[in-house]
């Protein structure tokens, strides 16, 4: 991991060293599972009803068992993880504070809906769990997943904060235990806390743990495509655009700021550039009708922001990457 990860694996194409264009064959197989995902949700009749249970059988089981055995396969270096760990809390910091920070902005401020923007807010710095582990595997293998899953991590319980804190005085349940008991904090803990005692997968069960884990990549990002919806966008487009903008410009250039400042080795820039311009989480919509929140204009954005990580990600990667 870190910069020792260069020498061990060459750098490969799409990473930084390749004209933009070879970035479409890398991230289309993708996108096209979230587009057959869309599909067959919206034309055929495996509609929600077969989606929810695929979405909960990813969440609950599959996609924790890829984190934690994407952790634990490879040692840690604390040394050298530390500046990835250091940048990826200041790029979620930096994202909660841009996107909260929207109704202070001069002239376009006063025109927000405020309780629109606490459901919305959370558009700006949240980010796709599937769709970044697919994509970090697909383009840096072992050393990418490694490098995505520590940031996961790390964030995941900084961002669910920022995304419930605003809007928990319509919850009905504490935001801690929550966060105490999502899955993929409980799969990146243990995984982090295996690795940096030593303990292993017994190899009679790698290849059941790996085939678990890989399918959740397929159905993952085809469950994020059944996910999408466009929603009542047109009542509040201004604020759209503002929330998307921190998602796919902000975040971006504030996470090749730190990659620059902090001296990240090519791999571990990459994933943090990966990072900051993956599509918003599938999950937003949900969070906000649990919470009385209007979900279907979070919907939309989630849908925009899904279909913009066709372009987001390729420029940060090929523009930002140090």
């Amino acid at each position: 991991m870190g910069n020792t990860t260069s020498v061990k694996t060459p750098p490969r194409p799409g990473l930084g060293y390749a004209p933009p264009v070879t970035y479409l064959p890398l991230l289309l197989p993708d996108f096209l599972l979230i587009l057959a995902g869309h599909l067959l949700c919206r034309f055929t009749a495996l509609d929600r009803r077969i989606w929810e249970p695929t979405e909960n059988l990813v969440y609950y089981c599959l996609f924790p068992v890829l984190l934690f055995h994407s952790i634990i396969r490879s040692p840690i270096d604390l040394g050298a993880a530390s500046s990835l760990a250091t940048a990826g809390l200041l790029l979620a910091t930096g994202g909660i504070a841009m996107a909260y920070s929207l109704p202070r902005w001069p002239w376009i401020g006063r025109r927000i809906d405020r309780r629109l923007h606490a459901a919305s807010a959370q558009i700006g710095f949240r980010f796709n769990s599937f769709i970044a582990l697919a994509l970090a595997s697909r383009l840096a293998g072992a050393d990418g997943l490694l490098n995505i899953a520590v940031l996961i991590g790390l964030c995941v319980p900084l961002l669910n904060v920022g995304a419930v804190w605003p809007m928990a005085r319509h919850a009905n349940k504490g935001f801690v235990r929550e966060l105490a008991r999502n899955p993929l904090i409980i799969a990146t803990v243990s995984g982090l806390a295996a690795n940096l005692l030593g303990l292993g997968i017994p190899a009679w069960l790698q290849p059941s743990v790996e085939r678990a884990g890989q399918s959740s990549l397929a159905l993952g990002l085809m469950a994020a495509g059944a996910g999408m919806r466009f929603g009542s966008l047109a009542q509040a487009r201004q604020l759209a655009v503002q929330v998307l903008a921190v998602k796919h410009l902000g975040m971006p250039i504030l996470a090749a700021g730190l990659a620059h400042a902090l001296g990240l080795g090519q791999p571990q820039a990459t994933a943090l550039l990966l990072f900051s311009a993956i599509p918003t989480s599938s999950s937003c919509y949900v969070l906000a009708a649990r919470m009385g929140y209007d979900g279907s204009y979070v919907a939309g954005l989630v849908t925009l922001s899904t279909v913009l990580g066709l372009v987001s990600i390729p420029l940060a990667l090929q523009i930002l990457v140090p």
